[in-house]
C-alpha cells in the first residue's frame, strides 16, 4: 500500500522549543535535496527498515507523539533526562509539520514505519502511516539521534561496525534508571558501537560537541556494570563483532521512549518503529556545538 498523498495545511506554530538555544535557523541557500528525496521515499513507502547511514550529513530524530494531557509531564521528564531525551523540537497540539529541525515534512507519513502503544503495550506495529490515528490533541516531541553523529565519526576516520557489517545498531536495555516525572519513568536504553581502546578518548571528546545528538557515551567497557548480561544478544538491532583490541562504547538512545511507554502505561502514544527515524533537512554541521568549556573536560 502506498502512503497517502495529502495537501499539507499551513499551521501557525508557537513552538514550545523555540526558546531553547539548540538550533539555528535553516540557511535556505544550502542544498537539502538528499534529505528531501529520502522523505519522499518514505512517504511512498519505498523504504522500510532502519535509517542508519541514510542521507549522510543530515540529522535524524526520534519521534514520540502523545496526547496533550501528558505533554507537561513528558517535557519535564525530558528536562530531567537529557542524555536519552535531547529535545530538539516540540510541536503545537495537532500540528504534524515540524518547523525547527526540518520543513516540508509530514510526521504522519515521512517516517518509514510506526508503532501504536495503548496502555503500555504495542497495539499496532509496522504501520506505513498514522493518518487514521491522527488527532487534534497530539503533541510531537523530536529528539536528536546518534545516527546523526555517525557521519561525524566517519568523517574523522572512525569505522562504524554495524554499517560495515550492513545491519542496524545493537540496542540494549540497561539497569540505569531515568529520573521520573509525573507518570513517566523507566530504564535508559543504549546503543553500542565498538572502538579501539586507544580511540575512545578522542571519540568522547568528539561526541561531546553534540549534546543534542546524545553527546558523550554513558559508559564504555564492561557491559555488566550497566546491567547488560550478554552483549551478543541485543534487545533489538543486530549483534556486532567486538575485536580483541576494542571496547564496547554505549550511548543513551532515543529508544528509551519505548521503555518509558511500557513502564508508564499511558492510554495512547505513537512512536517510530524501532530504529526508523525521521530524516531532517537540517545538517549535522548546523547543530549548535557544545560550549568549548564543556568539551575541555575530555581533553
Amino acid at each position: 500500500n502506498t502512503k497517502r498523498s495529502q495537501t499539507k495545511e499551513t499551521i501557525p506554530l508557537r513552538n514550545m522549543a523555540t526558546k531553547l538555544p539548540l538550533l539555528d535557523a535553516l540557511d535556505m541557500s544550502q542544498d537539502r535535496s538528499e534529505a528531501e528525496r529520502f522523505n519522499h521515499k518514505c512517504r511512498r513507502n519505498d523504504h522500510q527498515g532502519h535509517t542508519s547511514g541514510q542521507a549522510a550529513g543530515f540529522i535524524q530524530v526520534n519521534t514520540c507523539i502523545l496526547p496533550q494531557k501528558y505533554a507537561y509531564d513528558f517535557m519535564l521528564f525530558c528536562q530531567r533526562n537529557p542524555k536519552p531525551f535531547p529535545l530538539m523540537e516540540v510541536t503545537d497540539p495537532g500540528c504534524y509539520e515540524p518547523k525547527i529541525v526540518t520543513y516540508g515534512s509530514d510526521l504522519r507519513t515521512d517516517i518509514p514505519r510506526y508503532t501504536v502503544f495503548r496502555d503500555g503495550e504495542v497495539a499496532e506495529d509496522k504501520l506505513e502511516d498514522i493518518v487514521d490515528h491522527w488527532r487534534d490533541d497530539l503533541v510531537t516531541f523530536l529528539f536528536g539521534c546518534s545516527f546523526s553523529f555517525e557521519h561525524v565519526l566517519i568523517s574523522n576516520g572512525y569505522k562504524i561496525r554495524h554499517l560495515e557489517e550492513g545491519h542496524s545498531v545493537p540496542v540494549y536495555y540497561t539497569t540505569i534508571p531515568c529520573r521520573p516525572a509525573g507518570v513517566f519513568s523507566g530504564p535508559i536504553v543504549v546503543t553500542m558501537r565498538p572502538f579501539k581502546k586507544t580511540e575512545i578518548p578522542s571519540i568522547i571528546k568528539l561526541t561531546a560537541q553534540y549534546p543534542t545528538l546524545h553527546g558523550t557515551p554513558v559508559h564504555y567497557g564492561d557491559p555488566e556494570k550497566i546491567g547488560i548480561v550478554d552483549i551478543s544478544k541485543p534487545d533489538w538491532g543486530s549483534p556486532v563483532k567486538i575485536r580483541e583490541d576494542e571496547e564496547p562504547v554505549f550511548w543513551a538512545c532515543g529508544s528509551t521512549i519505548e521503555s518509558t511507554l511500557i513502564e508508564s502505561k499511558i492510554d495512547f502514544a505513537l512512536y517510530q518503529h524501532e530504529s526508523e527515524m525521521l530524516v531532517c533537512k537540517k545538517k549535522v554541521e548546523e547543530v549548535n556545538v557544545a560550549d568549548p568549556a564543556h568539551c575541555q573536560r575530555f581533553q
